[in-house]
């Protein structure tokens, strides 16, 4: 006889452009630049970039916030807020987004169950509010590769405490997949294009594709 399971099942479900929020938090140009050693800072940026352009594509309700950005931390990069320029920015000096009422508000008005998340650093800017807001109820997805931190060991350490607090830790490569689904829908093209600007080697073969498709029809 099956036994009984009290297991939240959705936090089974896949990513959907329905069911998801992005959550882009502190991605700023003085923390990118005063430490950040365990991700090359231009792959950092790179991957921040890519989930905005995905966020769009896909219409996902989407967040940017700053922590403290009069001070060291800066200004948000001028390339997320030109690739959102209708995304509302929160500017908070409290440490732990999830600790700020206006952050949270925003995020319940998105009513979006699963929370995508990237931060500078991983192991605060995106770790607290994480593994807060797993506390409060939602499925949360850390993209490590969106993120950076002072050193691999910080890094490391981050990553088990999120995973250990139920937060789901996966890479750009994987939300982009996973909210595409299926190649034959209509945003395939552009998000085609997406994979073809943000990572040079699909790059190649997309090119490749497209003139061999090109070449078919003439």
């Amino acid at each position: 006889m099956a036994t009984e399971r009290s297991t939240d099942f959705r936090f089974y479900e896949q990513l959907t452009p329905d069911n998801a929020a992005m959550l882009l938090i502190d991605h700023q140009v003085g923390t990118l630049s005063f430490g950040i050693t365990d991700i090359d800072p231009v792959n950092l940026k790179n991957n921040a970039l890519y989930l905005a352009e995905v966020a769009k594509l896909f219409n996902l309700p989407t967040l940017l916030t700053t922590s403290n950005p009069n001070g060291p931390n800066g200004p948000l990069f001028p390339e997320l807020i030109q690739t959102l320029p209708n995304v509302p920015i929160i500017d908070r000096v409290i440490i732990n987004a999830w600790n700020d009422p206006n952050f949270v508000t925003a995020v319940e008005q998105t009513n979006r169950s699963k929370l995508i998340m990237a931060g500078v650093t991983t192991d605060v800017c995106l770790a607290f509010p994480a593994i807060s807001a797993v506390g409060a109820g939602y499925d949360v997805y850390a993209v490590i590769d969106a993120s950076g931190t002072w050193n691999q060991t910080a890094q490391n350490a981050a990553i088990a405490r999120m995973s250990q607090a139920g937060v789901k830790c996966i890479n750009t490569i994987a939300v982009a997949a996973e909210l595409q689904k299926d190649w034959t829908l209509p945003t395939a093209p552009q998000m085609g294009s997406i994979f073809a600007q943000r990572l040079p080697n699909f790059g190649y073969v997309f090119t490749g594709l497209e003139h061999t498709k090109k070449l078919a029809v003439h």
